[in-house]
C-alpha cells in the first residue's frame, strides 16, 4: 500500500487483512515511523515498494493529485492496481490509466466502497426487486456539520479538492450503477463556509428523461433530513442515517467480526409499496453493509479472471461527471452527456 493516512490506515488496511488471500506485506509513507502493523515493512520509497517483484498488487491511497503518475508507476511496473477514489483528477488521465491497465493485461480498480453501505445495498433492492415499480424520482443527500475548514488537503484549494470529488464521487457512483449515463447534467457547486479554499456544497441534476436524479451535499446542516428519497410509480422508499462501517472501522472493529455491517433496527427505513390491489406500508430492515466485499472482487479478478469490484471504465464515468458539473457551474448551463 503506498499512503498511510486516514484511508490508508483506518479503511484500506483492516479491509485488506480481513479477506482471506490478501496478504498486506509493505506501505510506503512519507512518515513511515507512523506505521504501526506488527509484520509488515515500512519505508518511505514509493518506487521502491511499486518495482518490489515480489509483489502482485499496489493499493494508492494517497492525495488525489498524485493518483494518475503513481497509478501508470505501478502498471508499467506490471502490479495490479487499487487506487482510492476518485480515480483521477480528469477523465484524460482516467482514459490513460485504462487503456495502460489493458495493454498491461492488469487488474484495474477504484475503490467505491459505498457501492457497499447498508443504506445503498437496501435502496438498490428495493428499485431492482420491482417493490417501487419503474422510477421517476431519487434524490440522496450527504450533508454533515463541519463550520470549521480542517487543515487537510481534502480541504484545501487544489486540484481534485472539494466536496463534489470527494463526497460526490460516491453518490454520483451509485447513481450511475443505477441508472447509467444520464442525458444531461446541471449543477450548483459553492463555498459556503467562511474563509474556505474549496467547494464544500453541491447539487447535482442529472435527467434520464423522466427519471430525474439530485445529488446534493452541504458541509453547514446541523439536523440532516432523509438520505434516500426514492419514488416510483408503485411506491417509496425513505432512509435517514449513515452505514455503520466507517464509524466502526475508525472504533478500531474488524470487518470480519460478528454482525459486521449492520445498523441498529430503529434506523430502518420506511417502505410503501403496491402489491395485489393491496397498499403496504412500514419499517424495512435495512441489508448488512459489506465493505470487504471490495477486497474480495479483487482477490478472485487477479486469482480468477473475474471482473473487478469496480470496473476503471465506471470509474473513468464518474470523473466525467465531475467535470461536466464544473462546467455547468462554470457556464451556468445544462451539459449534455456525450
Amino acid at each position: 500500500m503506498v499512503g498511510y493516512g486516514y484511508a490508508g490506515a483506518t479503511i484500506h488496511a483492516p479491509l485488506i487483512t480481513a479477506v482471506d488471500g490478501l496478504h498486506l506485506v509493505r506501505v510506503a509513507s512519507s512518515q513511515p515511523e507512523k506505521v504501526k502493523l506488527r509484520g509488515i515493512e515500512h519505508t518511505a520509497d514509493a518506487t521502491q515498494l511499486i518495482e518490489a517483484p515480489d509483489l502482485d498488487l499496489i493499493v494508492i491511497a494517497t492525495p488525489n493529485t498524485t493518483h494518475f503518475g503513481l497509478a501508470r508507476q505501478a502498471l508499467l511496473a506490471g502490479k495490479h492496481v487499487v487506487v482510492e477514489k476518485p480515480f483521477t483528477v480528469t477523465s484524460a488521465e482516467g482514459e490513460e490509466l485504462l487503456q495502460l491497465a489493458r495493454t498491461q493485461k492488469r487488474v484495474l480498480s477504484v475503490f467505491h466502497n459505498r457501492r457497499w453501505d447498508s443504506d445503498f445495498l437496501t435502496a438498490r433492492h428495493c428499485i431492482e426487486s420491482g417493490l417501487l415499480g419503474g422510477i421517476n424520482t431519487y434524490h440522496v443527500h450527504f450533508d454533515r456539520y463541519r463550520p470549521q475548514v480542517r487543515n487537510r488537503w481534502r480541504e484545501q484549494n487544489l486540484p481534485g479538492s472539494g466536496g463534489l470529488y470527494d463526497l460526490g464521487s460516491h453518490l454520483i457512483d451509485q447513481a450511475l450503477l443505477l441508472f447509467g449515463r444520464p442525458r444531461t447534467v446541471r449543477a450548483e457547486i459553492a463555498i459556503q463556509r467562511p474563509n474556505g479554499p474549496a467547494a464544500d456544497y453541491f447539487h447535482l441534476q442529472l435527467s434520464y428523461g423522466s427519471l430525474k436524479v439530485v445529488l446534493h451535499s452541504g458541509s453547514l446542516v446541523r439536523e440532516p433530513g432523509p438520505r434516500f428519497q426514492i419514488h416510483g410509480s408503485r411506491g417509496t422508499f425513505i432512509k435517514s442515517g449513515f452505514d455503520p462501517q466507517e464509524e466502526a472501522l475508525k472504533q478500531g472493529r474488524q470487518p470480519n467480526e460478528e454482525g459486521w455491517g449492520r445498523e441498529d433496527a430503529t434506523n430502518a427505513g420506511s417502505l410503501l409499496t403496491e402489491r395485489d390491489g393491496l397498499t403496504l406500508s412500514g419499517p424495512i430492515a435495512t441489508l448488512p453493509g459489506d465493505y470487504p466485499a471490495f477486497y474480495r472482487g479483487m482477490r478472485d479478478a487477479i486469482r480468477e479472471g473475474l471482473a473487478a469490484p469496480v470496473s476503471a471504465c465506471d470509474a473513468l464515468q464518474v470523473i466525467r461527471v465531475i467535470e461536466l458539473s464544473l462546467a455547468s457551474e462554470r457556464e451556468r448551463r445544462v451539459m449534455p452527456f456525450s
